[in-house]
């Protein structure tokens, strides 16, 4: 998920346009905010449209642009490849982490869905 992933032009002021999901999906990614997370499923919920497979498409397609790492795994494993830079994120913004086991593959820990979970809701502010 860096910029370089992004076709020219897309989501940085060039003249290619993305498709019309495309750009939904990643308005949902900008809007939620710093330290909370939705799934890929939330989002497709949340548009009324696609599924998380889709939505998965358009954030590895697109999404360098956007907060890629608060758009998650429903089960809260961190992006395979991604790991520690989306890690570095969620330290940074205070988004809730499950510390992982020693006997946990890499000792990554995972995120906290049930207190990082964003509803969509704009008036939603911390955590729950």
């Amino acid at each position: 998920m860096s910029e370089e992933n992004l076709p020219e032009g897309a989501r940085a002021g060039g003249t290619q346009a993305l498709p019309e999901y495309a750009e939904r999906v990643l308005d949902v990614a900008e809007r939620i905010p710093p330290g909370r997370v939705m799934t890929y499923g939330d989002v497709a919920e949340w548009l009324e449209e696609g599924g998380p497979r889709q939505v998965g498409r358009v954030m590895a397609l697109y999404g360098g642009a956007v907060p890629w790492w608060r758009v998650v795994r429903a089960d809260g494993v961190l992006l395979a490849g991604h790991e520690l830079r989306a890690l570095d994120h969620y330290r940074a913004e205070g988004t809730p982490l499950k510390e992982a086991s020693r006997a946990a593959e890499g000792h990554l820990p995972r995120l906290d869905l049930r207190r990082a979970r964003w509803d969509g809701d704009e008036g939603a502010e911390g955590h729950t």
